[in-house]
């Protein structure tokens, strides 16, 4: 058993703070290193036993630990460090009584305020930066703020010169499949039943779509055999809503190293979970094969059309040279906005009051 010493930031509450500072401690220990018992370590840091075992729990999900009766917890892996999208018509609305179409954000409700007081400042205080051509990944600080916003609300590891901003998932995978190709990929995997554009995508792309079948623990990793990569929704798989199995994330990473294959993550809804504590993206496991995808089109709206990629340095280079010859670079002034959004603190409280919005919009029709 090893000894841990930990430094809890409680800033966010502490459980959080044991989470991020118990993740932060298994990336430097070997694969199967015993951590001490929840009651040694509540003790350790002079809290609760509970929140350390809910701690340890998530963890577990998440894939960075494993648990036995009788045989401690255990890390399961060393983690690297580091060097969604719409479905059918989007035209129009239907007219029904009661919009139930999955991954339509509320409008309505959008930051208006916030949003343009973000603009004014970027205008006022970036006009060059918001105004001229950029590099093709987006503007410097727009990268650094959002690579510290995804490092602290779904633990991903990245630095900021791995970000490569884009018009949101859509595009992000189509960079990323194309990138996986040039690299010698041939074909690529994905869930089944899942989202729909996926398979023209990866067509357009030159890559052999691969589906794979999604059960009670998500995609049978099983099944991936030779691809050259895969797509997943591991924390909430679109459409049937499970988590990919503790096991089921270890063995999909293993593979990826094993064979070469690239892992394409899709966090569509990250900051929306109701039914239990949001699982942290796999990408903070394996940063080296995991590429991380996500949008502000759940958060705040589509018609913002803004995205963002996280790429392992391997495929760095690739992806960068199809955003150039894709459209040089994306809108730079929404993405500053984004930014000044989130370092004033505004983001954070539009996200918190959507989360409990919806949540009770989830709970009447459950109800009902």
């Amino acid at each position: 058993m090893t000894e841990l010493h930990l430094v809890v930031d409680r800033s966010r509450g502490v459980r959080a703070g044991v989470e991020r500072a118990l993740r932060e401690a298994i990336r430097t220990l070997p694969p199967d290193t015993r951590l001490p018992s929840s009651r040694s370590l509540a003790a350790d840091l002079g809290i609760a036993r509970n929140t350390v075992a809910d701690a340890y729990t998530q963890l577990v999900q998440e894939g960075y630990l494993t648990t036995a009766r009788g045989a401690g917890t255990h890390t399961v892996a060393q983690a690297s460090k580091v060097s969604g999208p719409d479905i059918g018509d989007s035209s129009g609305e239907a007219g029904f009584l009661f919009d139930l179409r999955p991954g339509r954000s509320d409008v309505s409700t959008f930051p208006v305020a916030a949003w343009n007081g973000a603009t004014r400042h970027v205008l006022n205080t970036r006009p060059r930066e918001a105004l001229q051509y950029d590099d093709a990944r987006g503007p410097a600080y727009a990268r650094e703020v959002l690579a510290g916003y995804l490092h602290r609300a779904r633990g991903v590891q990245a630095d900021p010169d791995q970000i490569v901003l884009c018009s949101g998932v859509r595009q992000a995978a189509a960079l990323l499949f194309r990138a996986a190709a040039n690299h010698g990929a041939r074909s690529f995997a994905y869930e089944r039943p899942g989202q729909p554009a996926i398979p023209v995508q990866l067509h357009r792309a030159g890559l052999q779509g691969r589906p794979i079948q999604v059960d009670r623990y998500g995609l049978d990793v099983g099944q991936l055999g030779d691809a050259g990569g895969v797509l997943l929704t591991p924390a909430h798989q679109f459409p049937m809503g499970v988590p990919l199995a503790p096991k089921r994330r270890t063995d999909v990473l293993r593979w990826a190293r094993a064979t070469g294959a690239i892992v394409l993550e899709d966090d569509y809804d990250g900051e929306f979970r109701y039914d239990r504590q949001p699982i942290g993206a796999l990408q903070g496991l394996a940063p080296d094969v995991v590429a991380y995808a996500g949008s502000a089109s759940k958060t705040l709206a589509p018609g913002l059309r803004l995205g963002w990629l996280v790429v392992p340095r391997h495929l760095l280079a690739a992806v960068i040279e199809e955003k150039t010859w894709t459209d040089r670079h994306s809108d730079t002034l929404t993405q500053l906005t984004l930014a000044a959004l989130i370092e004033s603190g505004a983001y954070d409280r539009h996200v918190r009051a959507a989360r409990l919005r919806y949540r009770h919009r989830r709970d009447d029709l459950i109800h009902a």
